[in-house]
């Protein structure tokens, strides 16, 4: 692969170049889902890094997340001219920009030109915005018939030894195949020494599988095909596609700071990755959920914790695991390891869980089965927030479940002390006592429980957490239970309201609202959500005091909204 000639020349544009077809025209290219619940929440000992877990907390969840999530279609292909290159794939002589596989190869053209005359970035986005221009007007080449009884199915893994990037990337793509009846050989060529496959790989294959028994092939690239059917991800040419609907995508996006559409900028194409579903990693849930149907699986717990075979992962031990552990045993947890089970045992193991917890790992695979009353909460550190989190998004907007991580410290690192997130390796979790006790009080609410709160910031902690987990008449159940806490709180008082307002409660929400203005008068937003919330509860004279403390306090702000809002005049 020769990465430093010009893009037009490195990567196929399925809209201007031969190389690919489609059997059939796609049902759509993309479209909304049902999200999952996705948050964080900071649990750092130390209170800088629990002020830096937080902010960045608040930048992604009003900048890096879509409205909803978007599943992106994901079609049988057939290629000309055939590649298989360490794990990407070129069809005559250049490199098919299908789903991961094609995001790897762009990231490679950056990496390849770092120390280039020409900017790499800069480079791409024109090819992008020169090549979606060109392909107006055009349309994908599709012909049914082009699938022969000679053709093999080859796809690509990145490895076969990474549960994570195996099941989320490559075993997925054998469910295009669903519909097609399929009589040939199936290829999965990767880039790895073959003494590193795992066993679980051929195992998942078999199991999820069987109706290719005999028929699965692992080889080591490089490997070529004169013709060869594939799956093909289409989110990898979203950049290209001038049939996208654009404008109906953009107006998911919550803000405009980091996604720029189809302007290939490297942080808005990390962000469409976070909030993209490949249909064919819905594909392989439901086939993995139909074939547990109806077996019978009692003997699995529905609350554990998941641990790790150290003779099969990276040793990434926890710190404070042994006392967490101790914790959620009294409250009917038990110690489960996944590579010690069969791959319908995992399935049905997470589809009928109420609660899974463990340290960051690839286990968290294993979401993609959970049902949407599941909770997986995660113990991970700022690293994984900035650099491992948003891969997991897909797997939990596909099972529509509840993915709640815990940012904790880092094992072995001084407070103070920052590795380079995105340079150092990554980090193991320390969970401190403090830490253990904040995510025990989280999980023993969602069981009904109500732990004691010693401190306003404690009860600040477990409310606002359950309150982001979609769990808000139990964050309004702690605040109730903790009365005295409250008094004179800001933050406390505002939750409330926060909590009434999701519960449409408006008159419980007003008095919140005037709780808040009184513990902190400096916040004129605390009045003009008041002057909203009264006229919705058509109290005028509430109008009138709130508008009256606006005028005294914040004059300028004062004028600007009546100058924005009408209605308020008619009820001056």
């Amino acid at each position: 692969m020769n990465l430093s000639q010009e893009p037009d020349q490195a990567f196929l544009n399925p809209w201007s170049d031969e190389g690919v077809t489609l059997l059939a025209e796609p049902p759509c290219f993309w479209r909304a889902i049902q999200p999952g619940v996705i948050e964080g929440v900071g649990a750092s000992a130390d209170p800088a890094l629990n002020d830096r877990i937080e902010a960045f907390l608040a930048q992604t969840r009003k900048h890096r997340k879509l409205k909803t999530p978007i599943t992106y279609a994901s079609v049988p292909a057939v290629l000309e001219n055939v590649s298989f290159r360490k794990s990407m794939i070129l069809a005559n002589d250049r490199i098919v920009l299908s789903g991961a596989s094609g995001q790897r190869a762009l990231n490679q053209y950056r990496w390849t030109n770092e120390a280039a005359e020409f900017d790499p970035q800069k480079r791409l986005q024109d090819y992008f915005a020169h090549s979606l221009e060109a392909n107006i007007g055009k349309t994908l080449k599709i012909d049914p018939a082009a699938v022969t009884p000679d053709v093999n199915f080859a796809i690509t893994s990145r490895n076969t030894f990474n549960y994570y990037h195996f099941v989320s990337e490559t075993l997925c793509q054998l469910c295009v195949l669903d519909g097609l009846d399929f009589q040939g050989r199936i290829f999965i060529h990767f880039p790895n020494s073959e003494k590193k496959t795992r066993d679980f790989v051929l195992n998942f294959v078999s199991v999820l599988f069987p109706e290719y028994k005999g028929r699965v092939f692992f080889e080591r690239a490089p490997k070529d095909y004169d013709r060869v059917l594939t799956a093909f991800d289409l989110v990898g040419v979203h950049y290209l596609n001038p049939h996208l609907e654009a404008e109906k995508l953009d107006k998911l996006a919550l803000s405009k700071q980091v996604w720029q559409g189809q302007t290939a900028t490297v942080a808005s194409q990390n962000m469409l990755q976070m909030n993209v579903v490949s249909s064919a990693l819905i594909a392989l849930r439901e086939r993995a959920l139909r074939m547990i149907d109806g077996m019978d699986f009692s003997d699995l717990p529905r609350k554990f914790y998941v641990g790790r075979d150290t003779r099969q992962s990276r040793t990434r031990h926890m710190e404070g695991e042994d006392e967490l552990f101790d914790h959620l045993r009294l409250f009917g947890f038990e110690y489960v390891v996944f590579e010690n089970l069969h791959p319908l045992e995992q399935v049905a193991l997470m589809a009928n869980a109420e609660v899974m917890i463990s340290y960051h790992g690839a286990g968290f695979t294993n979401m993609l089965f959970a049902s949407p009353k599941t909770y997986v909460i995660e113990i991970g550190t700022l690293q994984t927030a900035m650099t491992r989190w948003g891969d997991f998004w897909p797997l939990a907007n596909a099972a529509g479940c509840k993915y709640i991580s815990f940012f904790a410290d880092y094992k072995g690192v001084k407070p103070g002390e920052d590795p380079k997130p995105f340079k150092d390796e990554l980090l193991p979790a320390a969970l401190s006592h403090k830490a253990a006790g904040q995510l025990m009080a989280f999980v023993v609410s969602l069981d009904g429980h109500m732990p004691e709160m010693p401190q306003p910031d404690d009860l600040l902690r477990l409310a606002r957490s359950l309150f982001r987990a979609d769990e808000v008449e139990k964050a309004l159940a702690i605040l109730e239970a903790n009365e005295k806490l409250m008094l004179g709180h800001f933050d406390l008082q505002m939750l409330l309201a926060d909590c009434c307002k999701q519960l449409d409660v408006p008159n419980s929400e007003l008095i919140a609202l005037d709780a808040a203005f009184r513990a902190d008068q400096t916040r004129w937003q605390t009045l003009i959500r008041m002057i909203w919330c009264a006229n919705r509860c058509e109290q005028p004279k509430v109008i009138l005091w709130a508008l009256f403390r606006l005028q005294t306090d914040f004059p300028d702000r004062h004028a600007a909204f009546l100058k924005n809002h009408e209605w308020v005049r008619y009820v001056v």
